[in-house]
């Protein structure tokens, strides 16, 4: 199970897979609608999305003889509920922050 967390928090580290992730939030699209987003090359954006499926974070769909990808909200959720003590830790400490500044007076 580590070991497969590992892969995702490395798959979404890259910015490319990133925006693909973005990118197929809202709908399945297919391969080539994905990379003509892109600047680089197909195969390049072809390793993307195995590195995204792989991973689970990306799922195939036959469509007749095309291939949809579509974001897999569940694994994308656990990478959510992974991330969000983080968050409330950082927001519990910035909110602290705050607070002392606010009441912060410089000496003048």
């Amino acid at each position: 199970m580590m070991n497969l967390r590992r892969d995702v928090f490395q798959a979404i580290a890259d910015p490319t897979r990133r925006a693909i992730l973005l990118l197929v939030a809202t709908q399945a699209m297919k391969a080539g609608s994905i990379a003509s987003n892109f600047d680089t090359a197909r195969p390049t954006v072809s390793k993307h999305l195995q590195i995204l499926t792989e991973c689970e974070l990306l799922e195939q769909k036959q469509n007749g003889r095309e291939i949809y990808y579509n974001i897999n909200a569940k694994k994308m959720k656990e990478v959510a509920d992974f991330i969000e003590p983080f968050r409330q830790m950082w927001d519990d400490r910035f909110n602290k922050l705050e607070s002392v500044m606010k009441n912060y007076k410089p000496k003048a």
